[in-house]
């Protein structure tokens, strides 16, 4: 994409806030914010989604939130029950960080059974699930790329931001180079300004989540 017109840009972004330090002031600020420049979505911890949902529902943003958040860790049976308690309460799409060590260990049928079992919560959701690609070599961003094809998620995303050196360009290529446009691909960690999204997007990104929205949002003005 040679030109990012800011509307364009705008539906790209999840406007997202997850630090531990965040407060309900803080949600209701990102959530004006997420209005006014009409961005896709706020991505927000789960304890802040009905806050958010409140806030959004006479808006076309909608609440995105995330799911065994930031280590991935978590049994499948607690994932699964925070990702419904995250859907009862309004959230619609869910970022879900998939377990990085049973990955590495190859326990593929275990991260396919998670995977599933999210999934199969609802058709009405959006459901993204967090590689962590830092982390991993480029044979299990492959596999990990695979199990997501075959469970039929909706996308892949790089990177939770708190691990590794966050998200790439060569990440986002190669997964591009991997799904094929069977699933899309979410660019998030470490994303600042409206240069690098805008290579993100070129290289193959559908989405990009980044807590500097409004910033990024500005450039691209300046830019068009």
């Amino acid at each position: 994409m040679d030109k990012l017109t800011p509307s364009h840009l705008a539906e790209l972004i999840d406007h997202t806030l997850l630090k531990p330090t965040a407060t309900a002031e803080d949600i209701r600020k990102l959530c004006e914010e997420a209005k006014k420049y009409q961005f896709h979505s706020v991505c927000v911890s789960p304890c802040f989604v009905s806050l958010a949902h409140g806030l959004l529902k006479q808006s076309p943003v909608v609440v995105t939130t995330v799911i065994g958040f930031p280590m991935g860790y978590n049994t499948a049976y607690v994932k699964k029950m925070e990702a419904r308690n995250a859907i009862a309460r309004g959230a619609l799409e869910l970022d879900s960080v998939l377990n990085t060590g049973l990955l590495k260990e190859g326990k593929n049928q275990y991260i396919k059974n998670e995977i599933e079992g999210i999934l199969n919560l609802s058709s009405k959701i959006v459901f993204k699930f967090i590689i962590e690609t830092s982390l991993l070599t480029d044979c299990e961003k492959k596999r990990a790329a695979q199990l997501l094809i075959e469970t039929g998620a909706d996308f892949v995303k790089t990177s939770t931001g708190f691990f590794g050196s966050g998200t790439s360009l060569e990440d986002v290529r190669f997964l591009k180079n991997e799904v094929q446009n069977k699933i899309k691909i979410k660019a998030a960690g470490g994303i600042k300004d409206f240069k690098t999204v805008h290579e993100m997007v070129q290289a193959g990104a559908d989405r990009v989540g980044s807590s500097n929205s409004v910033k990024i949002y500005r450039e691209c003005l300046e830019n068009n």
